[in-house]
């Protein structure tokens, strides 16, 4: 007579029958769970990408103004315009630009660090005047 050969009693966890997703009867449930996991992490990513390019666009912003800014206090003996838009009028800069949420930026002449400078800022996203995430 041939002995016949047991089944390996090895089971892999996920041959159990257990399993909390499965008890709690939401083991259908797990493909729309990871599908809204991965939404919900791309719109996190986007928005913080467009954050970080607001970001971006109001830096280059500044760097375009602070060089009109630069040429004009070095035409007028350091002095500051009243205004931004003086540099528009007197040739300096070809249009005014703004931050990236459609707001002006703002000069300080003298500057707080430097009495002898100047200080160029956004107010940033909130739009809150030396707000903690102003842009300078």
């Amino acid at each position: 007579m041939a002995k016949r050969r047991r089944k390996s009693s090895i089971v892999l966890p996920w041959e159990r029958r257990g399993g909390l997703l499965r008890r709690l009867g939401l083991s259908r449930m797990r493909p729309f769970l990871l599908s809204l996991l991965v939404v919900a992490l791309l719109v996190l990513i986007g928005a913080r990408d467009r954050q970080k390019t607001g970001e971006r666009a109001t830096r280059a912003a500044l760097l375009v103004v602070r060089q009109g800014l630069d040429a004009y206090r070095a035409d007028h003996e350091g002095r500051c315009p009243s205004q931004l838009d003086e540099l528009v009028t007197k040739g300096y800069l070809a249009e005014l630009p703004s931050d990236a949420w459609g707001r002006p930026l703002r000069l300080t002449c003298p500057g707080r660090k430097d009495p002898s400078g100047y200080d160029l800022s956004s107010d940033g996203p909130d739009g809150e005047p030396g707000g903690l995430d102003r842009i300078e």
